[in-house]
């Protein structure tokens, strides 16, 4: 079997607790949805994909590249996906499982703490390092360092938008790595996650095209949520 990369590795621990606890959260939803009785086999099918796509997840630069911890919170359900589709399980109900898992989990973090993670995200402070890392994602340098990376420019609005920054991703590393390994059906599930990433921190989300769908780039469009009081 091929080699973990040892930054992954490091957070293998980390990682496959996360996906126990996802696992944790689904099974009522494997069962009513999914019509999956055998649910110590599915953990451990899951959990030996997920050591599979482990194998399989690209290195884009670790604590270095803002991207990584985009394949580290999300790669997971490259396996579940895996194994419910083995499993005959119809996507549009794998994606509905997955989204309310993922949403009960990020919701496990205490509310203070996710609207603080989303007000960094959307700091003036922010917003400039994602400048200086969008310009940096597009050289040919880093694109021949990281070829699986992402590859994004900034937005900033015009005087008629009624967002506050964006980003275009012209190159997706969840397409790539879907690419590489067969999962371009499972594909559009992970895209789905998006939504609730950022509406738990209290970020509104808008995007009306992406790359799995077979447009030019994903057009990521961020605001504020209003908040009570």
């Amino acid at each position: 079997m091929a080699e973990i990369h040892p930054f992954y590795q490091q957070h293998r621990g980390a990682m496959e607790a996360a996906m126990r606890h996802r696992l944790d959260l689904a099974e009522a939803m494997l069962r009513e949805r999914a019509d999956i009785t055998g649910i110590d086999g599915i953990r451990r099918e899951v959990m030996d994909e997920f050591a599979i796509v482990l194998t399989q997840t690209p290195y884009v630069g670790g604590t270095a590249s803002r991207m990584t911890d985009f394949f580290m919170r999300l790669i997971g359900f490259m396996a579940i996906s895996r194994v419910l589709r083995r499993h005959g399980v119809p996507l549009p109900v794998i994606g509905e499982i997955e989204r309310e898992t993922y949403k009960a989990q990020l919701l496990d973090v205490p509310e203070a703490e996710r609207l603080a993670a989303g007000d960094q995200f959307m700091s003036a402070e922010n917003q400039a390092l994602l400048r200086e890392h969008a310009a940096k994602s597009t050289t040919e340098s880093h694109q021949a360092e990281f070829p699986e990376d992402f590859v994004y420019d900034f937005v900033a609005p015009g005087p008629d938008d009624g967002f506050e920054f964006g980003i275009n991703y012209r190159a997706c590393g969840f397409c790539k790595f879907a690419g590489r390994h067969g999962d371009e059906e499972i594909l559009p599930n992970i895209c789905g996650l998006d939504f609730d990433a950022y509406a738990t921190r209290g970020i509104r989300l808008e995007r009306t095209q992406t790359l799995a769908g077979g447009a030019s780039h994903c057009n990521f469009r961020f605001s504020r949520l209003q908040r009570d009081g």
